[in-house]
């Protein structure tokens, strides 16, 4: 069997759906699982609603236009509102209509990822609806049915055990004979309470799903080619990379690549499932094999940009060793805020993070009784993986003042400012 994850890219209207439609049926119709996020910007707009909610304005009327834009798709595809798939919809959407009137507000990270997730919802019916009207024998899965986590809200924990046995019970029959149509993104707790596996979470959902049906391959299906040795809207020089390793997809997902989600490689590195990254708009492309080999690679260049660098001043006369690193360290973990970079001094610790206000709020807190706390915002990371000379990576600092570089054999790193 195999897994296809299709973007929200791949289904921002009419004739997306109609393409990955197209992708579909060629495959066949039974062993598949197709994994869809939610339609191009849906997931920035249920934002801009769960923001409405929180601020006491027309949250309403911001949901509204989220309704208002799917009802044109499915018009473009459907033809009549008394299609059956105006129905379904309608159900959904009453999930989100239900939070919206509720006046006792739970924990922001809890709302978010009750209204967030009926994107992926949205997306997955329509697409699933469309299959059937095109004759392809197609099967919805509220992937909530399978996918158990704990109740860490927007970074939920898959329970492996538990997801193992339902996918064994309910997806295996499933897709004997048809093709399952599931969300990526999302889970659920054992209190039936909708999770999220993080952003851009459905390379890992897929991930799984290949993982634990023992899939042939998993298909990922971009906007691109394949894998780049750079992202072709900031390096105009960037080429194609017909296979790389598992190990190198790692690092490159560590350090910012976005072709990939970070937590996809695992699951299927640990049974030897071939990843392979192609294009939507030209699914006729051979595509990147991950999983394979690292012969000749390019340098690879990532820009990781909106990162803010942390720096922390010891108060007193201590010095930052190891009890205080441990406690600075801790503090970034209940965050729940990685660390790009650091480097640390005798009495001055500095992080470099993903500029997440609310969550650097959090370390702030934590750490300013101890700790002078100064921000520097809107700076970029630059790596460079198989970098041939230094002369090759000044070429890509346009002239920016460097705040801090990390050079090791195989990675440079440079905050620029």
């Amino acid at each position: 069997m195999k897994v296809f994850k299709f973007g929200g890219a791949s289904v921002k209207d009419a004739a997306g759906i109609k393409n990955v439609a197209s992708i579909i049926q060629k495959y066949g119709e039974k062993d598949l699982v197709v994994v869809v996020s939610a339609t191009g910007k849906t997931t920035n707009a249920l934002e801009v609603v769960i923001k409405s909610y929180f601020d006491n304005t027309d949250a309403k009327a911001a949901f509204d236009l989220v309704k208002k834009n799917h009802h044109s798709i499915c018009m473009d595809l459907f033809g009549n509102e008394q299609h059956e798939v105006f129905d379904k919809l309608q159900n959904i959407y009453a999930e989100v209509d239900w939070q919206l009137e509720e006046h006792r507000k739970e924990s922001y990270n809890y709302v978010y990822d009750q209204i967030v997730s009926q994107g992926e919802l949205i997306s997955s019916v329509i697409l699933n609806a469309y299959l059937n009207e095109a004759g392809v024998k197609s099967n919805w899965l509220d992937v909530r049915d399978v996918m158990k986590t704990d109740d860490t809200y927007r970074e939920a924990v898959v329970d492996w055990e538990k997801t193992q046995s339902l996918m064994n019970s309910i997806v295996k029959p499933l897709i004997t004979n048809s093709i399952a149509v599931t969300q990526g993104f999302i889970g659920c707790t054992s209190e039936n309470c909708t999770t999220t596996l993080g952003r851009e979470g459905s390379d890992y959902t897929a991930a799984i799903f290949a993982n634990m049906l023992d899939a042939e391959n998993q298909t990922i299906w971009k906007d691109v080619p394949g894998v780049m040795n750079g992202d072709p809207r900031v390096f105009d020089d960037a080429v194609f990379i017909d296979e790389i390793s598992f190990n190198e997809a790692v690092e490159m997902t560590f350090y910012g690549a976005t072709v990939i989600h970070p937590k996809t490689i695992k699951p299927l590195q640990n049974k030897n499932i071939p990843l392979l990254v192609k294009s939507f708009i030209n699914p006729e492309g051979k595509g990147t094999v991950v999983g394979g080999t690292d012969n000749n690679l390019p340098p690879i260049r990532i820009v990781k940009n909106n990162q803010a660098l942390i720096t922390l001043h010891t108060k007193d006369f201590s010095f930052v060793e190891d009890e205080v690193v441990a406690e600075i360290f801790s503090s970034f973990f209940k965050a729940n805020l990685k660390l790009n970079m650091m480097q640390q001094g005798a009495i001055s610790f500095e992080a470099i993070v993903d500029n997440i206000p609310e969550k650097i709020e959090i370390v702030k807190t934590a750490l300013q009784d101890k700790f002078n706390f100064v921000i520097n915002e809107n700076l970029t990371i630059l790596t460079v993986r198989h970098y041939p000379n230094f002369d090759y990576i000044d070429k890509f600092k346009n002239d920016r003042k460097v705040l801090l570089e990390q050079r090791r054999i195989s990675t440079y790193q440079g905050l620029l400012m």
